[in-house]
Order: structure tokens, then sequence, then C-alpha cells
């Protein structure tokens, strides 16, 4: 009770305090740092105006908390009244009041901070902002950030008794974060693991991940306080004595062991993350050999998500003739987070096992199947599915909620991996109820129809398959039909970003980009015929396509890179730059470029992108808005201090160093090759010998050990050399 009574009155003295309006002003301000200087996440309006400014605004607010707490709880010391102070109010009490002030005066500069910072990123982020992002970014990113640079701090001081050596062990402790523990989703306690935020779809997955780091580590530092606690100094005793005298208290080390446990049984069991094998080469599952006598002849599945928990629930079923006249046993891969129940062959049950080794995201189920010629085995399946390991800290691609989710093979339902199909190639039957707003998107030719319409305000699709997996995609989005290159693209983006969409005139650059690359360069080989779906996925860091269906990564489309100049000089322009890589990086992918080296896909589809501007706009645009632009930056870039000597660019902090290589290859790729291209292009005869042999490179028979275009293959079909297409 007396803790109560003292609370105010050390709450109202600490907020009198000039240090503790400069800490909180400072902490404010702390986000700016996020906008220019330290920028983890990438891509997206969210990641940089949201997710960057909030995770360094936490970083020093974290940081400045400590050192608050440190001088506040070294403050009686350093003007030598603690004796005086501990002969009025117990050291334990006071150290209880103090932390409650501290404690309370983060809370309150969290939601100043929030206060102050909403208009400002409500503005930069634009049509996509989002309150709910908004609050919880703020909230999980910073505002838990501050209690825990408190209680790491306080713990150090109440441990030590030294505000020096306090400094020191604090200091050690936010470096360990920043440095060692930067890439560790679980250890990273003052910066979280976030690579980027969607700007279109949710971002509960990647919030749970930072909320479940941070209340592991609020959990564990409130028991080392409390350790701390009863280590502080009373009777003129040491640290020993005064602990032997405040555990007769038995509530108190009960507390503290409590606390520890709980937070190591939360590091030990946490759900978000598998136990993948972290050898990359490892192929142990599609080494199992398949079963003799045994074929798949169908199989289907019906899937539940629970948008608002983010799992998913379902049931399996698949079809085996068994002419061996044995039982067998039969592999399947499962996503670790999902339990595996009532598994039945022809209505009875029948043993299983999962093991515990994982590969790939996968876990194996073993089943026993009866020596029964026709066997139809089912089972249900269910969870929170977990991320790769190895991935650990770019989580959030298993995102489920009711804008968006996206479930991959044995996500979706559990793979099969050592049966054999008939001739029809594994058919497949599949069902998803979803929310109404949400529209199903099978990966690929299948079509999802609606076949059934819910009270409880949901919808079920089915579509029909074929093979062991499958993808599917779903979300709230709007779809274009566009008539182009004589077949139809239907066009999914997410509805948040239907105005960014419509300002870019993205029918439009669909239309010009199909039209004219089929013309030029040929059809995509991964388009079905008639259809080819192009579907804009949450942030994932690239696309990919497949037989009727491509992903369109939405950070090409964001608001911030349409105005990218080096891509094109408007926001079409660069839509039209992010669709030509349909061809130029996906229907012809390239190899991880060299840092020195201009030649990637980016070079080719900056050509390209020029070409289709020249052919709508004239050549007079295309000469102003591209050629001219690409030789001013070629020109700055031969008279740069680090290119002419670059000696001294190895002397910079690696940082540093980084940052201007960086730079320096970004213009090499987007600039200097556009230029060679050019220059190839006026060697070989013109426009339309360019494009002979650029269409002869796009449908050339590719190796499957190494399907990259190369620049020597290039370099080979002009018939030059590197040294021709030197430019000066």
């Amino acid at each position: 009770m007396k803790t109560l009574r003292l609370f105010p009155l050390e709450l109202g003295r600490l907020l009198r305090s000039r240090l503790t309006w400069l800490v909180m002003l400072l902490t404010v301000l702390g986000p700016v740092v996020g906008l220019y200087l330290y920028q983890s996440a990438v891509s997206t309006m969210n990641s940089l105006y949201l997710a960057n400014p909030a995770i360094a605004g936490g970083i020093a607010g974290g940081i400045l908390f400590g050192l608050l707490a440190i001088l506040e709880l070294d403050r009686a010391c350093r003007s030598r009244v603690d004796v005086l102070v501990d002969a009025v109010v117990s050291p334990l009490t006071a150290a209880l009041t103090r932390l409650s002030a501290l404690l309370t005066t983060a809370v309150l500069t969290t939601t100043l901070t929030m206060l102050v910072w909403l208009p400002i990123s409500a503005g930069l982020i634009g049509a996509v902002f989002d309150m709910v992002d908004y609050v919880l970014a703020y909230l999980l990113f910073m505002g838990l950030a501050l209690p825990l640079g408190v209680l790491a701090a306080a713990s150090a001081y109440q441990f030590t008794r030294r505000a020096d050596l306090s400094l020191v062990v604090f200091a050690a402790f936010c470096g360990l974060s920043l440095t060692v523990w930067a890439e560790n989703w679980q250890l990273c306690w003052l910066n979280p693991c976030v690579w980027a935020l969607s700007d279109d779809f949710s971002n509960f997955r990647i919030y749970r991940s930072v909320a479940y780091m941070r209340l592991t580590w609020l959990a564990g530092l409130a028991g080392v306080w409390t350790l701390s606690y009863l280590c502080i100094r009373q009777y003129g005793k040491g640290a020993l004595g005064s602990l032997a005298r405040s555990i007769r208290r038995a509530y108190r080390p009960v507390i503290a062991v409590t606390l520890l446990a709980c937070s190591g049984t939360a590091y030990a069991a946490q759900p978000m993350v598998d136990n993948s094998n972290p050898d990359q080469t490892a192929m142990t599952f599609f080494e199992i050999p398949y079963l003799d006598g045994v074929i798949c002849t169908g199989r289907s599945a019906q899937v539940f998500p629970d948008v608002s928990a983010g799992t998913v629930r379902g049931k399996a079923s698949y079809s085996f003739e068994n002419s061996s006249g044995q039982e067998q046993k039969v592999a399947l891969g499962v996503t670790p987070g999902y339990t595996i129940s009532n598994v039945r062959a022809n209505g009875e049950t029948v043993p299983f096992s999962v093991g515990d080794y994982q590969e790939f995201n996968e876990v194996l189920l073993e089943v026993t199947l009866p020596a029964e010629a026709q066997i139809e085995l089912t089972m249900e399946y269910g969870g929170f599915p977990r991320e790769d390991q190895n991935l650990s800290d770019s989580q959030g691609s298993t995102e489920i909620s009711g804008t968006y989710l996206q479930l991959e093979n044995a996500a979706l339902s559990p793979r099969l991996l050592n049966v054999l199909p008939d001739e029809n190639y594994y058919p497949t039957e599949m069902e998803i109820t979803l929310p109404n707003a949400m529209t199903a998107i099978p990966f690929g030719s299948s079509r999802a129809e609606v076949v059934a319409e819910h009270e409880d305000g949901t919808k079920t699709w089915r579509w029909e398959d074929i093979g062991t997996g499958g993808i599917l995609y779903a979300g709230d989005y709007v779809r274009e039909d566009i008539q182009a290159g004589g077949m139809t693209i239907e066009l999914y983006y997410g509805r948040k970003h239907q105005d960014i969409m419509t300002q870019a005139n993205a029918a439009d650059a669909v239309r010009d980009v199909v039209e004219y690359c089929a013309a030029h360069y040929g059809t995509l080989s991964f388009g079905s015929g008639e259809t080819l779906k192009l579907i804009q996925s949450r942030i994932a860091g690239g696309g990919y396509a497949a037989g009727g269906a491509s992903l369109l990564d939405e950070s090409d489309f964001t608001a911030a890179n349409l105005n990218r100049a080096e891509k094109g000089s408007g926001d079409s322009e660069v839509m039209i730059h992010e669709l030509v890589h349909q061809w130029w990086g996906l229907g012809n992918m390239f190899d991880i470029p060299e840092p020195d080296s201009p030649w990637s896909a980016e070079g080719l589809t900056v050509y390209t992108t020029y070409r289709i501007v020249k052919e709508l706009y004239g050549e007079e645009y295309a000469r102003t808005h591209y050629i001219d632009q690409w030789q001013q930056e070629v020109d700055d870039y031969y008279l740069n201090f680090y290119v002419r000597h670059p000696e001294y660019l190895e002397m910079l902090p690696e940082a540093e160093r980084l940052r201007i290589s960086n730079s320096l290859s970004g213009m090499r790729q987007y600039s200097e090759m556009p230029l060679k291209l050019l220059k190839a292009e006026q060697l070989v005869g013109g426009e339309d010998a360019m494009d002979q042999i650029l269409y002869d490179l796009f449908n050339r028979e590719i190796d499957p050990m190494y399907p990259y275009l190369t620049y020597d293959e290039f370099l080979s079909a002009c018939g030059l050399t590197e040294e021709d297409l030197n430019l000066g």
C-alpha cells in the first residue's frame, strides 16, 4: 500500500525533471532516424514510413529510457543522500515505486509519439494508410521496447549498484541485439526482425511474431529485475546478504523463478518457426522410394481457415489402389505446426506417426495402409502453420487473415511423397471456405467457383487440379480482364491498391506490354494459351510463374516504386517496366549479377521499356526521358571520385562502402546497360535485327542445369565482344 501512496509523488517528481522531458523529446523524435538512417524494412510504403520509423523509435527510446533508469536509480547515491533516503523509505519500496514511475513515463511517451507521428505517417503513406497497422506497429515495434530498456538497465544497476558498470552492461546488452543477435528473431529484443510490411493486405503474422518475441523478453527481463530486486542492498549488507534476507518472503523468489521459467518455456516452445534442416541441399523427403503396387487415383480436401486466429483446419481424402496384397506405409509431407488426427482407411482407424525431422518446412507423416485392393484414406489436420527457420528473419509468408492468405502445398493439405499416380496424374478436388470479401485464386490454370454461400458471411469455393500439392492465393482482390496478345489477361490486385493502379493506368500498361512483347519476343511459356492470371501477392521479395499464372510482388507497384525515375518517367511507364519483367526476369531468368557487372534483367527490361515508350509516345519523348537521362547518369558515373579512385573506396567503413557500391551498381544496370544495348542495336543493323536476336534468345532451348540468360550468350548472338560495347 505504501508503494501506491508514493507512486503519484514519484511520477510527479519524475515528470518535473528536465532530464525526463529531454529523454521524452528525443524519443518522440526517434522515428526520424528510421526515415533517413536505420532502414531495415524495405520496398513498401508501410515499410518505409511506418515500420522503419517505429523500429528506429523503439531502438532510440529503449536506449534512452535505459539511460534514464540508471541515472534515476543512481540519483540518491550521486547526491550522497542514499543513507537518508533508505532510512525514510525501504529500498525495496523505493525501487518498486521508481520502476512504476519509469514504466508509466514510457507509456506516456509512446502515446505522445503516436499522436505526433499519426498525421505525418498518414501523409507519407498516402492512400494505403491503415489505422490498425499504425497502432500495432508503434505499440509492438516501439512501445514495448521502452519498458524492456527500463527493466534491463534497472536490473543491471540493482545487481551492481554502480552507474558506470551498469552503463557498460546495458550498452553491451543493446549492442548484442543490434549486431550478433540482429538476425535471430527471438533474441533481437531491441530491433525486431521486420523485413517488410504489406500495404495492400494485412500484417498480423509478423505482428504476432514480434509480440511473441517482446512478451518473451518482457517475462524474462521482469524475472531478472525481480531477482535483482532481491539483491538491493539493505541493512548495510552486500548483494548476497541482502538476497538472503529478501528471500525470507517466499513469494518474491517464487515470482522471479516463475517469470524466468515462463520466459524460458516460451522461448523453447515458440510456435512461429519450425526446425527445418539448415542444410539447404538436403533432399531426404525426395529420396523416399515409391511404394510397389500402390497408386493414387485421386485426392480431395476441404479447408477451413480461421482468419481471426491465423490457423487452418481441414479434412483430406486420398484414394489408393493397392495391388501388392500387403500392408503398405504411405508417406506424406505436413506443415510443421499442424496436428494430424482421426486417420482412417475405409472407415477404420489405422496407425500413423509424425516424425521429428523437418526439411523445407515439412515434417514426415507415415500412415499404414491395410492390405486391401481399394482404399479410401481420410484424415483431419489443422493448427498454426510455422515458417521455415532458414527464413525466420523475414517472416510473414504464412499470413492468414480476412484480407489475404497464401496456402502452399503441405499447408493446403498433406502432400503425398511416395505414391505414384495413375494415368490422370493425381486428379484433385479442393474446397475452401472464406469470408465473402475474399476471392480464391488457385495458382495455375485451375479456376475456382463459388459452390455455396453461408449465413455466417462465408462462401465455399471449389476447384479441380492435378498433382500432389498446389498453391492457393485468396484475398480482397479487384479483378480486371484485359484482351491482349491473343489471350485474356486476368489482373488481380488488392482493393486498397485500386486508386494507385488506376492512376498508373494498369490495364493499359498490361495491354501495351503484352501486345508489344508477344509480337517482338514471343508468347510467355507459362501462359495457358487462352488466359493468363497476373496475381499481385503480398510482399514476398520476388515473383514466379507456372502454367497459366504469374505472380506480381506488391512491392513492384507501391507509390514509392512507381516514382522511381530510373525505371520510367511516370507511374504508367514504371508499371510497364515491372510488367516487362514477365519476359526478362521470369520468362528468361538471369543469375544474380556480379557487383561490377551491368548485365542483369534490369538492363534488358529498361531497354524494352524504352522501345515500348518510343512506340507509344514517339522518338523525341523517348530520347528526352530515357536516352538523355541514361547518358547523364553514365557521364556522372565516370566523374565519380570513387570510380576514378577505387583505392579510396576500400578505406571507407563497410556500411558506407556498401551504400556507395550499391548505388553505382544500380546505375550500371539501369543506365549503362541500356546504353550498351542501344549501341549493340546500332552495330547489328537496327531495331529489327535486335528484335530478331532477342526473339531467338527468348525462345532458345534452355539448359535446365543453368537456365540463366548470360552476357556471353547475348554477345555471341550479336556477334560482338565486350569491347565493342564500351561507351566513350
